[in-house]
C-alpha cells in the first residue's frame, strides 16, 4: 500500500511539472503580434497619458494637453451603458466640487452628438462630454470595458485605471490624492 501511495505522489508531481511546462511554453506574450508598446500608444500607470484632441458636443476641440497643470479624470462611457448611468451623478458632483482644481472629462463611445447632448441634459452634466466618433481615443487608451476611468496627475502621468463604475467616495479619494501630490489641496 505504501508503494502505491508513493507511486501516486510521483505521478501527480510529474503531471504538475508537465502541466506547468506546457502552460509556460504555450503562453503568448501580451505584445505578441503588436510590436513594441511605446508610451504614446498605451496608458501605462506611471507614464504620460497619450495625447488626444476630440470635439465636445458643440463642435469645439478639447485637447488633453490643454488641461496640463491640474489633475484630470478621464471617463470613457456610453449612453446605453447602465453602470455609466449609475456613476454619472458622482462624476457631476466631483466636477462641481473640484471645479478649477481638477478636470472631469467624459469621452463618449461612438454615439451621435444629439444623443450625447440629450443624455447630458437629462443628467444635468456640466463637465465636457467629448465625442470619440470613430473610437480612435478608445483604441489609443486600450479601453476594453465601460465605464473605464483614468486618473491623471497634474504632470500628465496616468496614476490609476479603474474598469467599472466609480463611486463618489472613490472619486473624492483619488482626486484628493492627486491634488495633494500637486500641492493644490
Amino acid at each position: 500500500m505504501l508503494k502505491t501511495r508513493f507511486e501516486w505522489v510521483i505521478l501527480i508531481i510529474i503531471a504538475a511539472l508537465l502541466g506547468s511546462a506546457w502552460i509556460m511554453m504555450s503562453q503568448e506574450s501580451v505584445t505578441a503580434g503588436l510590436g513594441p508598446i511605446t508610451l504614446a500608444e498605451a496608458p501605462i500607470v506611471g507614464h504620460p497619458a497619450p495625447s488626444f484632441t476630440l470635439p465636445n458636443t458643440l463642435g469645439q476641440e478639447v485637447a488633453l494637453h490643454d488641461l496640463a497643470g491640474q489633475p484630470v479624470v478621464l471617463n470613457f462611457w456610453a449612453t446605453w451603458c447602465a453602470p455609466c448611468r449609475v456613476e454619472m451623478p458622482a462624476l457631476q458632483q466631483a466636477s462641481v466640487q473640484y471645479n478649477g482644481r481638477a478636470a472631469i472629462i467624459g469621452i463618449n463611445q461612438g454615439e451621435a452628438a444629439k444623443n450625447v447632448t440629450d443624455f447630458g441634459a437629462e443628467y444635468r452634466i456640466t463637465y465636457p462630454l467629448l465625442l470619440d466618433t470613430h473610437q480612435e481615443v478608445t483604441q489609443l487608451y486600450e479601453v476594453r470595458g465601460l465605464p473605464t476611468t483614468l486618473f491623471i496627475d497634474a504632470n500628465g502621468a496616468v496614476r490609476e485605471v479603474v474598469i467599472g463604475a466609480v463611486t463618489q467616495a472613490v472619486l473624492q479619494d483619488r482626486i484628493e490624492r492627486l491634488l495633494a501630490e500637486a500641492g493644490n489641496r
